[in-house]
């Protein structure tokens, strides 16, 4: 494994060097005080890994590895630091492989054995070759399926950086200001803090995707970032796509839309509370009632009431709070005679609007319902 070595600290260089010249295996390909001639060295010799300091005079050591991995974006880094305090802050927001000064051996080896040259169980590579499409799922609880075979969960070693590659993947193929990020993640630290912050969780997320490199391409510019898939089928989009394009309901269609509503099991990114994610997970709810109404008014049309009563039922239960479903089921009850059906369909609407609002049902459905138990009490 060939090493290159960054600091601007010479004596710490020079003990780095002597603990990895005793372990088999590494080759210590050079040692720098200078980050551009580290640059240099990068673009032209075989590199496996870096170690890196973080507090470099001119530089930030987290920026320069930013800038690094643009040129080599398969290169392996790991920081070095004399500041516990800044280490421990920074790392366990944005965990990644460092090391504090003194080096300890026991403490390198650790760090050595972490850095993962294997593949994963899955043959990722001859899949993509084989023009196999990665399937992810943030309906409900997130999934990544590769030949019909749910994949390892992504093994993120903090909530910040899974939660940014989530966002990430929701503003998918959209440039991401990083004044943005930082707005999202850090609104509290002063600007130079949260830029660091920032970049370092942007390497974490380029070394957790590597072995999906087929997949995913995370690219930056001066102001932002762009998260592009390639060859990713998502079912959000597949599904809200399907919706979007508004076919009319009909005997042709009505099995597509069964099935493609079959998609939407639960709620968007259910397993996470982001407030980022609460927006585009109540507008999709909204998409999902519109359709739904129109299937049950479409099944009603074609005189499939039981269908129309199951559909509806179900707007219900994932949407309370929806009146014009209870409405629509009171009417369907009145309609069959069935008094006992109408009276607690009423009654559990009134309860379920008093304890979200204080309120009672709209006036329109008040006013039917005290029109009907008249006309049903003479």
């Amino acid at each position: 494994m060939k090493v290159i070595l960054l600091d601007d600290d010479r004596i710490a260089l020079d003990y780095l060097e002597q603990q990895l010249q005793q372990i088999p295996g590494i080759e210590i390909a050079g040692k720098f005080t200078d980050p551009a001639a580290v640059r240099k060295e990068i673009i032209n010799q075989p590199v496996d890994l870096v170690f890196l300091d973080t507090q470099l005079p001119d530089v930030d050591g987290i920026q320069l590895a930013e800038e690094i991995l643009q040129i080599k974006p398969d290169l392996k880094i790991v920081f070095v630091t004399g500041y516990e305090a800044y280490a421990v802050k920074a790392f366990e927001l944005n965990a990644l492989d460092y090391l504090l000064k003194p080096v300890k051996s026991e403490r390198l080896m650790n760090t050595l054995q972490r850095i993962d040259w294997s593949q994963t169980a899955f043959d990722l590579d001859r899949l993509a070759q084989q023009n196999q499409s990665l399937q992810i799922k943030m309906l409900g609880h997130f999934q990544m399926i590769l030949d019909e075979k749910q994949l390892p969960p992504l093994r993120w070693r903090t909530t910040r950086a899974q939660e940014l590659f989530l966002y990430m993947l929701q503003c998918r193929g959209q440039f991401i200001r990083k004044s943005t990020l930082i707005e999202l993640l850090w609104p509290e630290y002063e600007p130079n803090r949260a830029f660091s912050l920032l970049y370092t969780v942007i390497y974490h997320i380029r070394k957790t995707l590597e072995q999906y490199e087929e997949y995913f391409s995370l690219t930056n510019s001066v102001d932002g970032y762009i998260l592009n898939l390639n060859n990713v089928l998502v079912d959000v989009e597949e599904w809200e796509n399907f919706i979007l394009s508004s076919p009319p309901v009909t005997n042709k269609t009505i099995g597509e839309y069964i099935g493609m509503m079959k998609l939407f099991k639960d709620d968007y990114l259910k397993e996470y509370d982001y407030w980022w994610a609460e927006s585009e997970r109540q507008r999709l709810k909204m998409l999902w009632l519109r359709t739904s109404f129109r299937m049950a008014e479409w099944y009603m049309s074609s005189h499939q009431q039981s269908k129309a009563v199951e559909k509806y039922l179900e707007i219900c239960h994932q949407h309370p709070i929806a009146e014009e479903a209870h409405f629509a089921l009171m009417k369907i009850f009145a309609a069959n005679k069935n008094s006992l059906a109408v009276h607690r369909q009423y009654r559990l609407l009134v309860a379920i609007l008093l304890e979200e609002f204080n309120e009672q049902p709209s006036t329109y459905i008040t006013d039917w319902y005290d029109d009907w138990k008249q006309e049903h009490e003479e």
